[in-house]
């Protein structure tokens, strides 16, 4: 088994309450890496002090709406320096086209402030602290690399988000700040579990076979778990990824193959 080691390094996670950001953090932690962790929810206290104490090493909770830019700004103030920073925290409802509805037109601008907005506020505001050989690693999606039917806002966000990740990488490339992004399949989240149970609902069909029709073509069969995702994070984080930036990378069980 590979293993990396991140000793004397600092590291921001966000979306870390919980789901594949807790898992992110989780492995860094254990890689020896000092660890900040930010979420919205007051979870992520919680999550801090469990991580902290597997750790026995301190781990800083933020709680911030990462869409507010000000609030960003003054929850990482404290900090002089972020080797890495992983954009991991996102907002995934659906935002169906038709019928014609307020409420989604609101949700699709929380997605767009969130997944958008609040990735550029974050990397707007820790990379001045980022170190020349740093790395800057987003959450994406394959719904960033595909789309998908009623996620229209998501899908954009995720797009955005890989197109903000290639010009940024070409933008930083000379500061040996590497700059690159995971486009995860379907983990078994809250988030995502969420998604499906009010498909399934809403449909009036069974939670199981709305999953069994997500995954009918990817060649490796089954939902992944969240530590599934986390040693993409490890190795583009690592030295061995030092000449790797402006890349998508799939961890996805083969749902897109292009």
């Amino acid at each position: 088994m590979v293993t990396f080691s991140f000793e004397g390094k600092t590291v921001l996670v966000t979306g870390a309450s919980q789901g594949i950001g807790l898992a992110i953090a989780e492995a860094f932690a254990e890689a020896g890496a000092d660890l900040a962790i930010l979420a919205e929810n007051d979870l992520i206290h919680a999550a801090a002090a469990e991580l902290s104490k597997k750790s026995e090493r301190p781990v800083s909770a933020l709680q911030c709406d990462i869409s507010d830019q000000e609030q960003v700004r003054k929850v990482l103030e404290p900090f002089e320096r972020f080797d890495i920073v992983i954009n991991n925290a996102g907002y995934q409802p659906a935002t169906p086209m038709t019928p014609p509805s307020p409420a989604v037109d609101a949700e699709f601008r929380k997605v767009i402030d969130v997944n958008v907005m609040g990735t550029y506020y974050v990397t707007r505001e820790t990379l001045p602290r980022i170190p020349r050989g740093g790395r800057i690693i987003m959450t994406a999606s394959i719904w960033g690399r595909t789309g998908a039917a009623g996620y229209s806002g998501y899908a954009a966000s995720k797009h955005a988000v890989v197109g903000f990740m290639r010009s940024l990488a070409m933008e930083l490339g000379r500061s040996e700040i590497t700059v690159n992004a995971v486009c995860p399949g379907w983990v078994e989240t809250e988030g995502a579990m969420w998604t499906i149970r009010d498909e399934a609902a809403a449909g009036g069909v069974s939670v199981q076979s709305l999953v069994d029709q997500y995954l009918v073509n990817q060649p490796i069969a089954g939902m992944m778990a969240t530590r599934d995702v986390a040693p993409m994070y490890l190795f583009l984080a690592s030295d061995a990824a030092a000449d790797i930036t402006g890349q998508c990378f799939g961890v996805d069980r083969g749902s897109f193959i292009g």
